[in-house]
């Protein structure tokens, strides 16, 4: 990992008893589970430095296991597999596919995911039928643990990226054993983040693992930026609705209620103080804590405000059931709002316009003056 500097490393057939993470030198650390000594067991390898960005660690068995990192805001979940062998019972393959099934249900689908794994399938050479889950650049011909990969990408809508770069079949070549040379190891990540894989091809000239080679990818994560949130207006109390008798007259009997029924104010006026605020609240109300108008939205009238909501509900219509009538119902208040906010708009601005040549109107025009300014 040093040398080809590799950050995250899927491992197999590591043989380890337990479930612990340990130093493994040169600044990486190696998180495993097994159950026997002899057969079996999973891993992933990480560099010191983003050990601290783990948040979770799953152990489901040994044959699958995840870890969830938080990079720069942008959560990714690494997955180490390894299926049964071609000669292995159909149970013991199914109870594989199920706990990677498990593990992917569990993932939100908002975060990255990447599964590094000996399928022990040929997915073969050829996308014909499976373009949106695999390229044309792959090794030999499909067999059925190929298939189950091939079915496994299109139910949890992943893609096998080491068929998408045409590689010499040297690069290619996962397993070389004597004459036997085969694709049994494969990287995985969700379709939508295929864009963020630059590269992917197969380590030659490795020689940790006899028979396996090393399978490596470069992928970049595309951190999104933050949103500026609106900056709140504090909540006022509506004391200006004291103007109003009625609401000055409860609020003077609320208060007197409040203070026990004194005349007199105490003399704490800090208390006092606390106890006019809290019956003001109560009586007059607060503001929202929102500006009265917004800037786009400033001239919309009742009529506008009509067409949009049932614009909005013809588009969870469409949503909920994509047939063409939704459509073409969802489209048609799309243009009608677009019609009277128009209208809206230019009857606003000659309002506008008419009142600023009126004498009274000058106070407005010199009032926007000194906003522009």
């Amino acid at each position: 990992m040093e040398r080809r500097n590799v950050d995250i490393l899927c491992v197999q057939e590591t043989r380890w008893k337990g479930s612990k993470a340990c130093s493994i030198g040169a600044g990486f650390k190696l998180f495993y589970y097994g159950v026997d000594s002899k057969r079996n067991g999973v891993g992933v390898v990480l560099k010191e430095e983003f050990v601290r960005n783990v948040l979770e660690v799953k152990r489901v068995s040994d044959r699958v296991m995840s870890l969830k990192l938080e990079i720069e805001g942008v959560m990714l979940n690494v997955v180490s597999g390894y299926a049964p062998e071609v000669g292995c019972e159909l149970e013991e393959k199914e109870r594989f596919w199920s706990e990677l099934d498990e593990v992917m249900e569990s993932i939100p689908t908002g975060e990255r995911v990447v599964i590094g794994a000996d399928f022990n399938g040929h997915v073969g050479e050829g996308n014909r039928g499976d373009e949106e889950v695999m390229g044309k650049f792959g090794v030999m011909e499909r067999n059925l643990e190929g298939q189950m990969v091939v079915d496994f990408a299109k139910r949890m809508d992943m893609a096998v990226f080491n068929t998408y770069f045409q590689k010499r079949e040297e690069h290619r070549v996962t397993y070389k054993s004597g004459g036997r040379r085969t694709q049994v190891d494969y990287i995985l990540c969700r379709r939508g983040n295929l864009k963020e894989i630059s590269d992917c091809k197969v380590v030659v000239g490795e020689s940790v693992a006899r028979q396996h080679r090393m399978v490596v990818c470069r992928m970049t994560l595309m951190v999104c930026k933050k949103k500026r949130s609106k900056i709140e207006i504090e909540k006022k109390t509506k004391w200006w609705k004291l103007k109003k008798e009625e609401c000055c007259e409860e609020f003077r009997q609320k208060l007197r209620q409040a203070l026990g029924g004194q005349v007199v104010l105490p003399d704490d006026w800090e208390s006092t103080a606390e106890v006019i605020r809290q019956t003001g609240r109560k009586v007059l109300g607060v503001s929202s804590g929102r500006r009265k108008e917004d800037k786009e939205t400033w001239c919309w009238n009742e009529k506008v405000q009509d067409t949009i909501q049932r614009k909005r509900l013809a588009k969870k219509k469409w949503d909920m059931d994509r047939t063409e009538e939704n459509r073409q119902e969802y489209k048609e208040l799309q243009c009608r709002v677009k019609r009277e906010v128009s209208k809206a708009k230019q009857k606003a601005y000659d309002e506008l316009y008419t009142r600023l040549d009126t004498r009274e109107g000058e106070k407005d025009l010199y009032r926007l003056a000194r906003q522009r300014d």
